[in-house]
């Protein structure tokens, strides 16, 4: 129960102030736990965000991935990939999770998110090869490339609005696929 007051808490903080936010004085004070309890749970920062990144992006990808499923052809797959990704932007746990990717992490917090991005890419990679791609991971690369953009440019308030931003990259993407 008080570690998932504390996640809560984590991305609570990372979505309003970043990395910077996320102190284990601030968590306290936001669950009202003592400072010295907040350490029973977590030895370090770097261990908040291992768990988040444990606890939210699986539940994230399994949203991405149900969208996908409800696509027919592998072109709707695709576009269904990009929407949901860009959809879940303004999502809290989105916001903790590109937060915590811009911030300085331990090695071991790294391989985490590098492995849970390998496994959204793994989910496209099937309906790039249904597309006849003769290299369908490394399109799957480039595809979240311009996903990630998107999902930046988004979240830094760019003059485009979302809607706008999320139209453009499905345009992209879809046009790059179909070759």
């Amino acid at each position: 129960m008080q570690r998932g007051a504390l996640l809560d808490a984590a991305r609570t903080l990372l979505s309003e102030g970043g990395t910077e936010a996320l102190t284990f004085p601030a968590l306290a004070e936001r669950t009202g736990l003592a400072r010295s309890s907040v350490y029973e749970y977590f030895r370090s920062r770097a261990a908040v965000v291992e768990e988040l990144c444990a606890v939210d992006f699986p539940v994230w990808a399994a949203e991405v991935e149900a969208a996908m499923e409800s696509a027919e052809s592998p072109e709707a797959k695709v576009e269904a990939y990009v929407r949901r990704q860009l959809a879940l932007v303004g999502d809290r746990r989105h916001r903790a999770v590109v937060a915590i990717s811009a911030g300085e992490l331990d090695a071991g917090a790294r391989e985490k998110i590098r492995a849970a991005h390998g496994g959204l890419i793994a989910m496209i990679v099937e309906a790039l090869a249904a597309l006849g791609h003769a290299q369908p991971r490394l399109a799957a690369m480039l595809l979240q490339g311009v996903v990630d953009a998107a999902v930046r440019r988004i979240e830094l308030g760019a003059a485009e609005n979302p809607e706008e931003i999320t139209e453009a990259a499905v345009a992209m993407v879809l046009n790059g696929v179909r070759g």
